[in-house]
C-alpha cells in the first residue's frame, strides 16, 4: 500500500534540525554533575537511557534556553524540553516493540535512499552535509539510526491504520466550497432581490406559505430578465454593492453560495423571504483555483490530517495497554 506521506515529509525536521543554520543552535549541555547513564524509563521492560534523551536534546537546548538568565528557569526549560523529548522516546519504543510483532523491517539500503532524498532537499553536498550532522552533535551511525526510526514509523502507522481513513470525493468538495466561501468574504457582491415580507409574529404555516410560493416562483425565473420582471412585480429590487456584514449571516451565506447570473433558492430572513439574484462580484485577495486545481492538494492535505489522527489514537492505544514506568 502506497504510504500517505513521503519519506521526505516524515523525516525532513529531523533533517532540518540536523542541518538548521549549520550549528547555530548546538553547544548547550547539561550540568556535568548530573550522572553520566542512568535508566529514565522502563516500557514493557525495555529500558529508555538517560544517554538517548540527551541525544535527543542536544540540537534544541540552545534554543530552548535562549533569553533565559536565571538558574531556575533555565532548570525549569531543561525539565520541560526532557519531559517532552522522553515522552517521543517512549513511544519510538513503543514502534519497535510493535514493528518486531509485526515482523516489519527497515532495510539499510532504505535509509540511504532517505538521507540522499533530505541531503538534496537541503541543497547541501554530501560532505558539508554530514559535517553539519556532527556539529549538531550527531554521529553519522546515531544519525541513520534516527532516520531508520522514522521510517519504521512510517510503516507500522500506515499498515495498523491506513485502511481507517478514507477520503470522500463529497469531503473534499466540501472542503473546497468552504474554501471559497472564505475567499468570497474579502469580496464585494453586486446584487438584486425578490422579497416576500414576513412579520416577526408570522406562524408556522404562514410561513410555510409564503416559502413555498417564492419556490413556485423561482422554479419559473430562467433568465436573469424574467427576475428583474418579477422583482418589479413582487417587490424587491436592487440592492447594490454589499460588503461583508452588510446583510444578516444567513442572508450573506446565501449569497456567497451563488455564482454571478445565478437565482438563489429562497432563503429564510429576519424580515421574511428573499431570492438573490448575484449581479456582479468584485474579486477579493484570498480568491480561490478552479475545484480541479486544488482537489489534489485539498486530498493531500485532508489525508495527512486524517491519517495524524488516527497515529494519535494509535499511539494512546499502544501507551493504554503497555507497562510504562517513569524514572525521570
Amino acid at each position: 500500500m502506497k504510504p500517505l506521506r513521503s519519506t521526505q515529509a516524515l523525516i525532513l525536521s529531523l533533517a532540518t534540525v540536523a542541518v538548521w543554520t549549520y550549528g547555530a543552535f548546538a553547544g548547550a549541555r547539561v550540568a556535568a554533575a548530573e550522572p553520566v547513564e542512568r535508566v529514565i524509563a522502563v516500557v514493557n521492560d525495555e529500558a529508555v537511557l538517560l544517554s538517548d534523551l540527551r541525544r535527543r536534546a542536544t540540537p534544541y537546548l540552545e534554543h530552548a534556553l535562549r533569553g533565559t538568565e536565571s538558574e531556575v528557569e533555565k532548570k525549569a526549560r531543561i525539565k520541560s524540553l526532557y519531559d517532552q523529548l522522553a515522552q517521543q522516546l517512549i513511544d519510538e519504543e513503543l514502534i519497535e516493540q510493535t514493528a518486531r510483532k509485526m515482523m516489519i523491517t527497515i532495510a539499510s539500503l532504505e535509509v540511504d535512499q532517505a538521507i540522499e532524498n533530505v541531503r538534496r532537499q537541503s541543497g547541501l553536498e554530501e560532505t558539508r552535509f554530514w559535517e553539519a550532522v556532527r556539529e549538531q552533535g550527531f554521529t553519522d551511525k546515531q544519525y541513520r539510526e534516527d532516520v531508520r526510526k522514522q521510517l519504521l514509523r512510517l510503516k507500522v502507522i500506515n499498515q495498523r491504520v491506513r485502511s481507517r481513513v478514507n477520503i470522500s470525493e463529497e469531503t473534499v468538495r466540501e472542503t473546497y466550497e468552504d474554501r471559497v466561501r472564505t475567499a468570497r468574504r474579502s469580496q464585494r457582491i453586486r446584487a438584486a432581490h425578490i422579497f416576500f415580507p414576513l412579520p416577526d409574529t408570522a406562524s408556522a404555516t404562514a410561513v410555510a406559505d409564503v416559502t413555498k410560493q417564492a419556490e413556485q416562483l423561482r422554479a419559473k425565473l430562467t433568465t436573469v430578465e424574467g427576475f428583474d420582471a418579477a422583482a418589479k412585480d413582487h417587490g424587491g429590487g436592487e440592492l447594490g454593492w454589499l460588503d461583508q456584514g452588510d446583510l444578516p449571516p444567513v442572508l450573506e451565506d446565501a449569497l456567497l453560495g451563488q455564482n454571478v447570473g445565478d437565482v438563489g433558492a429562497p432563503v429564510r430572513g429576519p424580515s421574511g423571504v428573499h431570492i438573490f439574484l448575484v449581479r456582479e462580484r468584485q474579486a477579493g485577495k484570498d480568491t480561490q483555483p478552479a475545484f480541479e486545481e486544488q482537489r489534489a492538494e485539498i486530498q493531500r492535505e485532508l489525508l495527512d490530517r486524517a491519517m495524524q489522527r488516527q497515529e494519535e489514537l494509535f499511539l494512546k492505544g499502544l501507551r493504554r495497554d503497555a507497562v510504562i514506568t517513569m524514572r525521570l
